[in-house]
């Protein structure tokens, strides 16, 4: 792989988890506010999806350490979507 590239991939990375950095902010500053009976239901549908992307990284995160990874994620990726399930987090497909 070209040098710039790899560059270019690592920068998209970087980039991408600052942006769900700040936005793990704001859903636990949404689930704060919840919790005092001051957030919209808007803001709840917000900090849920939010939560819904950390866990399907932290699924990917968890195939990853498996034995066999590279051949079982390509695997339940393709099953998933014959099923109509979204597993790749958000900040995965912005790349």
């Amino acid at each position: 792989m070209n040098t710039n590239k790899l560059q270019k991939y690592i920068l998209k990375i970087k980039e991408s988890f600052l942006e769900e950095s700040d936005e793990n902010k704001k859903m636990l500053d949404i689930y704060f506010k919840y919790i005092e009976g001051e957030a919209s239901e808007i803001d709840i549908q917000y900090a849920n999806n939010q939560l819904t992307q950390i866990l399907k990284s932290l699924g990917l995160g968890v195939l990853v350490a498996l034995p066999f990874s590279p051949i079982t994620i390509p695997y339940l990726i393709k099953k998933a979507e014959e099923l109509g399930i979204d597993i790749i987090p958000n900040w995965y497909k912005k790349l």
